[in-house]
């Protein structure tokens, strides 16, 4: 994954976490009070500048009573569906 498309999947994921949060009314200050997570590293996870662990966001997921796929991009295909511009197989050239 480039990084470039790290910092868009932080992105979006940061977004959707502070839309859920302003939907059910809640301040970062309560979000860290459910999550045990500061309010200033929440901040940074839904500026998209910190890269949440799976538990960090699992934590925040369960606060917002929302699946943790719901944090994440639900548009995206699953692994049965290719998308036309999907490279096939995989290069593993440059770790060998």
């Amino acid at each position: 994954m480039s990084i470039e498309n790290e910092r868009k999947l932080l992105a979006d994921v940061g977004r959707r976490i502070r839309a859920i949060r302003a939907e059910q009314s809640l301040n970062l200050d309560q979000l860290a009070r459910l999550t045990g997570i500061s309010a200033p590293a929440l901040s940074l996870i839904e500026t998209g500048k910190r890269d949440a662990r799976l538990t960090t966001l699992a934590k925040i997921a369960a606060a917002l009573r929302v699946s943790l796929s719901a944090l994440m991009d639900d548009t995206s295909p699953g692994p049965d569906t290719k998308t036309k511009d999907a490279p096939q197989g995989y290069d593993l050239g440059d770790y060998l």
